[in-house]
């Protein structure tokens, strides 16, 4: 007999169908943001919340930010902008402008306000 404090809390388990968030550790969030970030070709960027999203974690923009600077391999970091399309400010050791720089360099071009056009510049993700 399962005592009836514990009823609803069973109920959720098995009626309420697990959403991707509660699937996996944050490990398992990290790794799979981290790959998507790796797939972002040249010339394109995803914004915090795309990369999220299609690695089946919406809502999670902010572990974005985290994946990436617990990242131990080479990512392109830089590809991944703010939802206005803009770098994120990161403080005064001149990533800011490292980030800018990388992504001119791969021929995107940054308008007077310091943002991407990203209806030509965003990634859709894998297909």
């Amino acid at each position: 007999m399962v005592p009836p404090c514990q009823v609803k809390h069973l109920l959720k388990l098995v009626i309420m169908p697990q959403s991707p968030v509660h699937r996996g550790s944050s490990h398992e969030i990290i790794r799979a943001i981290q790959q998507v970030v790796a797939e972002i070709p040249a010339g394109f960027v995803m914004s915090y919340g795309a990369v999220a999203k299609c690695a089946g974690f919406p809502r999670h923009a902010r572990m974005v930010a985290r994946a990436l600077r617990l990242s131990e391999t080479d990512l392109p970091w830089f590809r991944v902008v703010n939802h206005q399309g803009a770098v994120s400010p990161r403080g005064l050791n001149g990533e800011d402008d490292l980030q800018r720089m990388l992504l001119e360099a791969e021929g995107l071009e940054f308008d007077a306000q310091g943002r991407l056009d990203l209806s030509r510049h965003a990634w859709q993700g894998r297909r």
